[in-house]
């Protein structure tokens, strides 16, 4: 009986590690792929010894086999929570959104308002200096400049661009009558018949808010909290376009859905205008929100240690646009994942991954009354300027990003149940996809074949939000 029970242990372990080898290969994770099949016929030998052959201490070494077998998914199911990582994450002041790097990198030098803003930041001056000195966001010159994917990013920036001036809009002057519950129902399930991952629902915070604008014809008005409500929606990333980076396939991925979240907001705006509600949507450099914030608290996620909401299922892999509405809805309850933050706090591997170092290896520090991790953000857009894309390595290995297959979502349940399920997690993470993997290949389909060389292209700096850079003192990032 013994000995069946091993070689029955030896077949499932096979066919456990041999379905991995199957999905990691799908997935194109060569190196996930090769150890799965190597375990595949590795594990399964002790057992298979210990059943087929006779020898001293044979029962013994049988009964401590399968004691281990069932002891270990007994240990790994077992339920824990870590309370002291719930703490209140409410921030006590807002961010003004002038002194994000999407705003600083449109600053002008010689102009009043750049004058002004490092007369008042003098601090940033320094470190702005470093990027204004290298070829920039979507650049010619720039290290991965790429004829075809960079102008195609170009062209959805360009797309959102030109959507800005529908972000808000006359409401109808017949209000309907809704239901909230109803309305709620409606609103989520059209947003993600309309292409969001998730939808959730939350009441608007001041919190939620930039204090001041940054970018666009409303540089510097302060903002104000007009709506009640807000509807916070992700859209999914491709996992191959952003494997790739920092190579141009990352950044045309991003743009693009920028462009797709943003389109699923302004119909969502445009629909709770049409019955009589005041509605506005909050897409790509036209904030008054800062989405992360309000998609926590809406319940689609938490902030992990890169800066960036972990959603349940994709983890960082999505872009978020918001609606916020006085409409009234029914908001989502927040539970706080103490999960993901403790994954975050023994998981480094974005940290690691970092070319430019920007993301903190330390454990959460308080940072305007809120324990939280702070990436230098100028380290990481000093390096978008030197390589030309938004790189994306940090959500491209991060292991909440697999796609969502039967594997992962395995994986991704035991990780929120079991606080030993995610130490191993981790380790298994290093074993099956290394700890600093290497940038996969861009898709077949995106690479250039047959141009002029790509970084002595006519276009130059096209992209007219990063002006031509001075070359002085520049020092690789």
């Amino acid at each position: 009986m013994v000995d069946k029970a091993l070689i029955l242990v030896a077949l499932l372990s096979c066919g456990a590690f041999g379905y991995v080898a199957v999905v990691s290969h799908l997935d194109g994770e060569k190196r996930a792929a090769a150890t799965s099949f190597k375990l595949s016929l590795l594990f399964p030998l002790p057992f298979l010894v210990t059943a087929l052959l006779d020898f001293p201490g044979q029962p013994g070494v049988a009964l401590v086999l399968l004691a281990i077998c069932a002891a270990i998914p007994m240990l790994l199911s077992i339920p824990t929570r870590n309370g002291r990582l719930i703490s209140n994450d409410t921030p006590r002041s807002r961010i003004d959104e002038r002194d994000i790097m999407f705003s600083r990198r449109l600053l002008e030098p010689g102009t009043k308002r750049f004058q002004d803003y490092y007369a008042g930041k003098p601090d940033k001056k320094a470190w702005d200096d470093k990027f204004r000195c290298r070829p920039g966001l979507l650049a010619g010159g720039s290290a991965n400049f790429d004829p075809y994917t960079f102008r195609a990013a170009e062209a959805s920036f360009d797309t959102i661009e030109r959507l800005r001036p529908f972000v808000d809009g006359e409401v109808a002057a017949e209000r309907v009558n809704v239901d909230p519950s109803e309305i709620t129902k409606f609103v989520k399930r059209w947003a993600v018949k309309l292409g969001a991952h998730s939808v959730g629902i939350a009441e608007l915070r001041d919190y939620h808010l930039y204090s001041f604008v940054g970018r666009g014809p409303d540089y510097g008005a302060p903002v104000a909290r007009e709506h009640d409500y807000a509807v916070a929606l992700t859209v999914e990333m491709d996992k191959e376009m952003l494997d790739c980076g920092p190579q141009g396939p990352t950044v045309m991925e991003s743009s693009q859905k920028y462009v797709d979240s943003g389109v699923i907001a302004l119909q969502l705006a445009a629909f709770i205008r049409k019955i009589g509600y005041p509605a506005r949507a909050h897409i790509d450099g036209n904030y008054r929100v800062v989405c992360p914030l309000v998609a926590r608290d809406a319940g689609l996620g938490e902030i992990g240690r890169m800066g960036l909401l972990m959603t349940p299922d994709l983890g960082p892999r999505v872009r978020i646009a918001v609606v916020t509405t006085n409409l009234r809805l029914v908001p989502d309850r927040r539970v706080p994942d103490y999960s993901v933050l403790d994954f975050c706090v023994h998981c480094h591997k974005c940290a690691t991954c970092c070319p430019p170092w920007a993301i903190p290896f330390d454990d959460r520090v308080e940072v305007d009354g809120v324990r939280r991790w702070q990436i230098k953000q100028e380290l990481c857009y000093i390096y978008w300027s030197h390589t030309g894309t938004d790189c994306g390595r940090c959500v491209a290995v991060c292991p909440y990003s697999h796609p969502d297959r039967l594997l992962h979502t395995f994986v991704r349940w035991g990780i929120r149940r079991s606080a030993l399920f995610r130490r191993l997690a981790i380790v298994m993470d290093k074993l099956f996809y290394g700890e600093k993997p290497s940038p996969g290949p861009a898709p077949d389909w995106t690479r250039v074949h047959g141009t002029a060389d790509a970084r002595t292209s006519a276009h130059g700096n096209s992209d007219s939000s990063d002006r031509p850079r001075t070359t002085a003192n520049c020092r690789s990032p």
